[in-house]
């Protein structure tokens, strides 16, 4: 069983409303029951780029909270690698200035004891840099123990950080590596990249991490498709019309506008979040819930989209900028004056893809993702056909078509619109509402961070929510076209002010085909 879905809180337990009332789905929230937390095996979790933004902001936290839910065991550690001249008591201090102790100050103590810290340039000598030798030191006589190296750390690294374990005899049979997004920057890179990790590392020892396969609505989009026969049958070209997946952000580039610059939307975000995101959407049911069957799926949509030539990138994408504008009433300033330099990178992306198999052919998927937007969210809109008579009068109102809205974030939820009547004398009035199962009301507990649950994934050798190799390069073979003819057209990105929903081109996109983005204001109160 998948241990990601499996450890799942549990169904909720509905109990009989009281006639003549019923109280909405989303009013009904369910007794939470007690979740099963089961240790994971013995570990070091060693995390080159541990002073990094990411090591601090996501994966210290996400270790913390394993930590205070009993699932590290007692002799786990946790060993921060950087550049950086700190001490282990100077490294605890930085974590506990960043990580919210949640006032349960006896756990975070102990917490904080597990946490190490290495001053080592990976770009060194390892024969040279005496922290290859206090690592070792560190490790040494833990051999039975997994050993996690997450790579933290710019992709040019990942291969010589992998040689520079395997020169200093720090990899077990047990070790596991986990590689951060984006792998490599083309299809050439990441082919050169897989095959140096793969020199160190078996492919069942690599984990190439995507956090947004480790949210809780993510998976349980697997759920509804799978286990819910009112889904599965609907789930074609017959009944739905085009799917569209957005993750939008209000933040700019901040700190990691070097980075960016060098990446753009494209690279950081379709290429691996919404290309995932797609696939779960449109994969076939595997045979079976395991590492490879649900890999295997995917693969096969990434394979199965549509090439496309420059004559389709320049009619089915858009490529944006943001400008100077307001976000949540704050001016905040453009692109360009973050960065401090001209720059011809995009911060928004949106497309139209096709996923050219008997299941999908004829429905369009809508992709699009920005920074310094109007809204932060990140959703996946199922948009069902409409019926094909309506037998209502006009006066009674339009007769919306059903439509599937997943929230990932920021409050997870799934709702699904439908048509209604507006209670009350007067007339027949019709409106559209929407069937509302969101994850807070209705299980009432904390859901554990995405990479909460994939570092457990991890420990435990799990690797059914990370990406595999042949997964990476289908999806930049399907990328690197729409790189190179922005490349070879010289065109640059489209301008949209800070605060909106992008350029104004996104909208003709969709709207050319009759159809119009979602936005949540659409939709009416719960049933």
């Amino acid at each position: 069983m998948l241990n990601a879905l499996s450890s799942a809180p549990p169904a909720p337990t509905f109990s009989p409303s009281p006639a003549p009332a019923t109280p909405p789905i989303s009013a009904q929230p369910a007794t939470p029951a007690a979740q099963t937390v089961v240790p994971v095996p013995d570990c070091d979790v060693i995390v080159f780029g541990g002073t990094g933004d990411l090591a601090i902001r996501k994966l210290l936290p996400a270790l913390w909270h394993r930590d205070r839910e009993g699932q590290l065991p007692e002799s786990a550690r946790i060993i921060a690698v950087s550049r950086s001249d700190a001490s282990d008591a100077a490294y605890r201090d930085q974590v506990a200035a960043a990580v919210d102790p949640a006032g349960d100050q006896t756990t975070f103590a102990r917490f904080l004891s597990r946490l190490r810290h290495i001053t080592l340039d990976a770009t060194g000598d390892v024969q040279r840099d005496p922290g290859w030798a206090a690592l070792g030191d560190l490790l040494r006589g833990r051999e039975d123990h997994v050993r996690v190296f997450y790579l933290a750390t710019a992709p040019q690294l990942f291969g010589q950080v992998s040689r520079g374990l395997r020169t200093a005899g720090l990899v077990t049979p047990a070790s596991r590596v986990v590689l951060e997004k984006p792998i490599g920057w083309d299809l050439a890179s990441a082919r050169a990249i897989n095959d140096e990790v793969g020199e160190v590392f078996s492919e069942q020892q690599i984990f190439r991490i995507d956090h947004y396969l480790g949210k809780e609505t993510v998976q349980n989009l697997l759920v509804l498709r799978f286990a819910n026969m009112l889904l599965e049958p609907l789930w074609n070209n017959s009944w739905i019309d085009h799917v569209q997946i957005t993750a939008a952000e209000t933040v700019g580039t901040g700190a990691r506008s070097g980075y960016y610059d060098a990446s753009g939307a494209l690279r950081d975000m379709v290429q691996n979040h919404l290309l995932q995101l797609l696939c779960l959407v449109a994969m076939e049911p595997p045979n079976r819930l395991d590492r490879d069957a649900v890999r295997d799926e995917k693969l096969k949509v990434l394979q199965a989209l549509r090439p496309m030539d420059s004559g389709d990138v320049a009619r089915c994408t858009v490529r944006g900028q943001y400008r100077a504008g307001a976000v949540d009433g704050e001016p905040v300033p453009g692109y360009c004056t973050e960065l401090g330099q001209p720059s011809d990178t995009e911060s928004f992306v949106a497309l139209k893809a096709e996923v050219q198999n008997w299941r999908w052919a004829g429905v369009p998927f809508y992709l699009r993702t920005g920074k310094r937007l109007h809204k932060r969210t990140t959703e996946i809109v199922v948009q069902f056909k409409p019926v094909p008579h309506s037998l209502f009068p006009d006066q009674a109102g339009a007769v919306t078509a059903n439509r599937l809205v997943i929230h990932l974030q920021p409050n997870e939820s799934v709702r699904l619109l439908m048509m209604t009547k507006e209670p009350g004398p007067g007339g027949l009035r019709l409106r559209p509402a929407p069937l509302n199962l969101s994850f807070a009301d209705t299980f009432g507990t904390r859901f554990p961070d995405a990479y909460e649950r994939l570092l457990m994934d991890v420990v435990r050798g799990n690797p059914t929510l990370f990406m595999r190799r042949d997964e990476v390069e289908a999806a930049w073979e399907w990328t690197e076209p729409i790189l190179s003819a922005w490349q070879a057209g010289g065109e640059q990105p489209r301008p949209y002010h800070a605060g909106t929903p992008g350029p104004t081109a996104a909208i003709a996109l969709i709207e050319r085909d009759g159809r119009t983005w979602h936005e949540d204001h659409e939709e009416e109160p719960s049933l």
